[in-house]
């Protein structure tokens, strides 16, 4: 059996992760581009906070982030949403809850970066926690799983919060990486600009992975919870055209894999073996799903303009552009691409993508522009 085939059909879910530690490459240190587009998008959170019912205050109040990664971004944003309940307790005259926050992952996540980031729980009012960053208000723990399966007892869980996440495919399409088949995906990385049949197979692939989502939470969340999602999203009617995803792994990091082959260090057919498992659907993509899911009401379904996945401190420095790019890619793909071609040829990979990338940073800077799906669901 081939090395190729070997790494195709490895479960991605024990092996997908963003990039741990606290390296320069590491999701601790390039994701900062999330955490603005998420604090952007506060006001709909927020919208979405005022529409959860309260339960008595003697009923913990259990938040869960799935996909929360090992970064910092997840530890605000449940600060945001515990911070909120409270004060909704509060301005009723209500004493406020005992609260339960679940972060949860895939298996292969660094949670222990993540935990090693909380404050000790307690230790004052919860007034007091609320108001310091020193001590946190709520009880937590992390739950590995994949999120398009069953994660919670049933109807356990009054507000989920996701982000950044249910772009992330349970696989790649079987039959992309298939010769015999009219998907295959010859000669690409991604999806943007592939065949129709390779877009359908990826659009088909999200479609049924939401719908697993989807009727997982159904089952976990509480009557009166609510759903808040954000995931990357792209104008087009046309899902070979990933915007914003498109230009990240589609045009430099592309070239990349080409140089790889034409300079003989890998060969075409490594290269075709290997699919980014990532889907940018459309508002309609998404609405289709969960209308014919039925579990769940539109509160809110918009396409955001999140900006740039580049976040760097001299914007007329190309080489620090080309290195950004590197880096943003090297975080959320490493992982995938070092158990595809070893670590060595990795290196060598993000090397032609930091040259490629700084050859063209104004352009870069001009047209990497990210689109988010912004979808608030309550339970029917």
């Amino acid at each position: 059996m081939s090395e190729n085939v070997v790494v195709s059909k490895m479960k991605l879910e024990r092996m997908l992760c963003m990039k741990g530690g606290n390296g320069e490459d590491s999701y601790l240190k390039t994701s900062q581009a999330q955490a603005q587009h998420a604090r952007s998008m506060l006001h709909l959170l927020r919208e979405a906070l005022e529409g959860v019912r309260l339960s008595t205050p003697e009923t913990a109040f259990v938040v869960a982030d799935l996909g929360c990664s090992c970064g910092s971004n997840t530890i605000f944003m449940v600060n945001f949403i515990v911070k909120h309940i409270s004060k909704r307790y509060l301005d009723a005259g209500e004493d406020t809850p005992e609260f339960w926050a679940f972060f949860s992952d895939l298996p292969s996540n660094d949670f222990n970066v993540l935990f090693q980031l909380l404050p000790p729980y307690g230790g004052c009012s919860m007034e007091e926690c609320l108001a310091s960053d020193s001590h946190r208000p709520y009880f937590t723990a992390g739950v590995p799983g994949s999120f398009y399966r069953r994660l919670f007892p049933a109807k356990s869980v009054d507000f989920f919060y996701s982000a950044f996440s249910l772009h992330w495919l349970s696989q790649v399409p079987d039959a992309v990486t298939d010769k015999r088949s009219t998907a295959y995906n010859k000669g690409k990385v991604f999806i943007h600009s592939a065949t129709e049949s390779t877009a359908n197979a990826y659009k088909k692939q999200f479609q049924t992975d939401l719908a697993g989502f989807l009727s997982a939470r159904a089952k976990e969340v509480k009557q009166g919870g609510s759903l808040f999602l954000v995931c990357l999203g792209r104008e087009s009617s046309d899902p070979s055209d990933q915007g914003g995803a498109g230009v990240l792994f589609g045009t430099h990091f592309q070239d990349a894999w080409n140089d790889l082959v034409q300079e003989g260090l890998i060969t075409s057919g490594k290269r075709d073996s290997f699919n980014i498992p990532v889907y940018a659907p459309s508002v309609e993509d998404f609405k289709e799903v969960v209308e014919e899911n039925g579990s769940f009401t539109i509160k809110r379904l918009e396409l955001f303009r999140g900006g740039s996945p580049l976040v760097v401190t001299h914007p007329e420095d190309a080489s620090e552009i080309g290195q950004a790019l590197a880096n943003s890619c090297r975080s959320v793909t490493g992982v995938l691409i070092d158990a595809h071609i070893g670590d060595h040829l990795s290196n060598e990979l993000f090397a032609r993508v930091v040259n490629r990338a700084t050859a063209h940073a104004k352009e870069l800077m001009d047209q990497l522009q990210f689109s988010h799906i912004v979808a608030s669901l309550c339970p029917l």
